[in-house]
């Protein structure tokens, strides 16, 4: 995540979510990052970031309905860091329906890039702001779960969420 003096300031604060605790990141625009604690990836906190729960009123208030089943698309703004390759990742990725999956070739193939099953997959795994950004809806063409930051536990409690709050319907 960008920091520096052309750049407004990083505010983080956590989250408890059913998913273990969340560590939330951005500036007065817009969220940047949603990081699981269990993650080996999980970024460090900068020196200059700012502990303030203010900025993520609203990014909470939708975690919230989201894990009570009551929100099924985040309507926030985000800054998506990163190549315009994983751009357009990321950018797909939110077209995803939720409670529905696909596996990392179809979501080669909704990018126009169906040789590009690989670098999905790594663009996938780059996701700065999981569970917003559903890159958990993206399964192996075998069905299988694969790679997650936040775990393949945390995966699979996320689809099992949105699986069960589609079948109440």
């Amino acid at each position: 995540m960008r920091t520096g003096e052309n750049v407004s300031a990083v505010f983080y604060t956590t989250f408890e979510s059913p998913v273990g605790l969340l560590l939330l990141a951005g500036d007065s625009d817009a969220l940047r990052l949603v990081s699981f604690e269990s993650s080996k990836h999980a970024p460090p906190l900068c020196a200059d970031w700012k502990e303030d729960k203010a900025p993520f009123t609203e990014v909470i208030r939708q975690l919230r309905a989201y894990f009570c089943g009551e929100l099924r698309e985040f309507d926030l703004p985000l800054a998506l860091e990163g190549t315009e390759f994983q751009r357009r990742v990321w950018n797909a990725l939110r077209e995803i329906p939720y409670g529905a999956t696909i596996s990392y070739l179809q979501l080669a193939e909704r990018i126009g890039n169906p040789k590009a099953v690989r670098a999905v997959g790594l663009a996938n795994g780059s996701n700065p702001i999981p569970i917003i950004v559903p890159c958990h809806r993206v399964i192996g063409s075998d069905g299988s779960l694969t790679g997650f930051g936040g775990g393949i536990s945390t995966k699979k409690k996320l689809l099992e969420l949105e699986s069960k709050q589609l079948s109440l319907l």
